[in-house]
């Protein structure tokens, strides 16, 4: 890891497309969504290890990060121009929000408290521990790894691998399947094992979190408020 501090950025962005694009099989070259996939990959990879190793490189959002690798992979079937690849990252942005995602409602063994994770951001909201399931993978499946990537706890040994107890929604186009996980032990230590995406984990009391009634009433105080509401938006549709 210890090359990464001496490479410049065209020579970073080199070698990143050949690790995460160019050698993809051809089959999966033409599909733009599985191209987006591992330009995701990619820039997780450049932002959490690449960076911290060699300061110099500058932070990009991925957006700007997709346009340069793409353009570094001379990859002409997704337009070639920077317009044209641009053009393609949005129709990937809409692909990715009608992705499936599952994950787990993790109840205490009194059923009276859920635990629920905060994202990174400052401004981020809490929710229940859950993710985009991957290509063929069973939905139960991705709700334990998904719960366990993001809390540290692997529940597939209280939830059965044909479990019925799940709730579903549609959320602007997108289907979210959440399983009922009960008798998880309160004094449990959870640790995330993401990077920068969880803030916080923590245990709250499902009679003090705000329903969907109460979210659109916005009155009164407490965890009613419209402002502690807006942080359990991703909850408050599974709950009331």
């Amino acid at each position: 890891m210890s090359s990464w501090a001496s490479l410049s950025f065209v020579e970073v962005l080199e070698d990143l497309s050949s690790r995460f694009i160019v050698n993809l099989p051809s089959e999966e070259l033409q599909r733009i969504e599985r191209i987006c996939f591992q330009v995701e990959q990619a820039h997780w990879f450049y932002e959490d290890f690449l960076r911290p190793l060699n300061p110099s490189l500058p932070s990009l959002n991925l957006r700007k990060f997709s346009i340069y690798i793409l353009q570094t992979a001379s990859l002409s079937d997704l337009g070639g121009t920077t317009y044209g690849l641009e053009a393609a990252f949005d129709e990937f942005l809409k692909y990715k929000t009608r992705v499936p995602v599952c994950g787990a409602v993790l109840l205490c063994d009194d059923w009276k408290s859920c635990l629920l994770v905060k994202g990174w951001k400052s401004s981020a909201s809490w929710g229940f521990p859950k993710g985009k399931i991957n290509q063929n993978e069973p939905p139960r499946d991705c709700a334990v790894r998904e719960t366990y990537e993001e809390t540290g706890f692997d529940c597939s040994h209280l939830l059965k691998p044909d479990s019925e107890d799940w709730m579903e929604l549609n959320v602007r186009e997108q289907k979210m399947r959440l399983y009922i996980v009960p008798g998880v032990k309160k004094d449990t230590i959870f640790e995330t094992q993401t990077r920068k995406e969880i803030s916080k984990i923590a245990w709250f009391k499902l009679a003090d979190l705000p329903t969907w009634k109460q979210s659109k009433a916005a009155g009164g105080g407490g965890l009613a408020s419209a402002n502690a509401s807006s942080k359990f938006y991703l909850v408050t549709p599974f709950i009331g």
